[in-house]
């Protein structure tokens, strides 16, 4: 499959929006939501789940309580302060590291696979769509990401589509990574802030660093014409084109609360913009 990766080195940019509205125009497509600490991409979907399951992050240690002696060797290796004065475990605190399970002389305690989120698989008027999300505050988001990708790649497979959207996290962290492996495409949307400028040059060390084809997009573009112009000169500098800029259009907020991307109802500034940078991207060499 032949996919584009949304990106933004912070939140709050505008990057679900603009993939909804990709996922609105692209056609024969899977549509993935690899943001899975906080996932939003189906809020403009309205999905109806095919398929769910849980995701088996991480391990957990679990004890024996009738093989246990109550030597207390695994509290005194704990180094995460899981294991109480009565020597039971705590699972909300507990790393899975394995410590207390190697130093235990009777083997009382084991590691086991414990639930740690939950990915679905669902019917869009869109098209399919892919996406998962962890428990609070669990980790290994990296490895959910692929779990995602795994599963769009198949679905489409078997759907006979050919393309993927996919909508990342923000930042620069694992599950940015996990994502960015084998797109073909990134999309990095950015605002016209100083903090905007300076995580769009961290993102866009990452994508680099993958060897991914990259462009721009600057949205709420009117809000600060001086910081867009030097936004723009920093993609001319690293040799990323430039899609586009969309203006601040209270239609999009209007759109999000509706349930849907502003380009569905096409109308306004905002949806004029998305649609023309869906454009200019399909005909660049990006086969999409």
């Amino acid at each position: 499959m032949n996919s584009i990766l949304f990106l933004s080195g912070k939140g709050g940019t505008g990057k679900t929006s603009l993939a909804g509205a990709f996922a609105v125009l692209a056609k024969e497509k899977v549509l993935a939501d690899c943001d899975v600490d906080a996932a939003n991409l189906h809020l403009l979907l309205d999905p109806s789940v095919i398929s769910e399951g849980d995701y088996e992050g991480a391990k957990g240690a679990l004890k024996d309580q009738e093989r246990c002696t109550d030597c207390g060797k695994c509290k005194e290796v704990c180094r995460f302060h899981a294991i109480g004065d009565d020597l039971r475990i705590d699972e909300y605190l507990c790393e899975g590291c394995g410590a207390c399970a190697f130093v235990c002389p009777v083997d009382a305690i084991t590691l086991s696979p414990r639930v740690t989120g939950h990915w679905m698989t669902a019917k869009t008027r869109l098209g399919p769509l892919v996406s998962a999300e962890l428990d609070p505050g669990e980790e290994t988001s990296g490895k959910l990401v692929m779990q995602v990708k795994q599963k769009a790649h198949a679905l489409g497979e078997e759907l006979r589509l050919e393309k993927l959207v996919i909508d990342g996290a923000p930042g620069i962290g694992c599950p940015v990574i996990a994502s960015a492996s084998g797109a073909n495409a990134v999309i990095l949307v950015t605002e016209p802030s100083l903090s905007g400028l300076h995580d769009l040059e961290r993102i866009l060390g990452v994508v680099k660093h993958f060897r991914i084809p990259s462009y721009l997009v600057i949205n709420k573009a009117d809000l600060s014409v001086d910081l867009t112009n030097r936004i723009r000169a920093f993609a001319l500098e690293n040799d990323v084109p430039f899609l586009g800029e969309i203006p601040f259009d209270r239609r999009v907020t209007e759109a999000m609360v509706a349930g849907r991307s502003v380009v569905e109802d096409d109308r306004g500034a905002a949806a004029e913009a998305m649609m023309q940078i869906f454009e200019r991207f399909v005909e660049v060499p990006s086969d999409f």
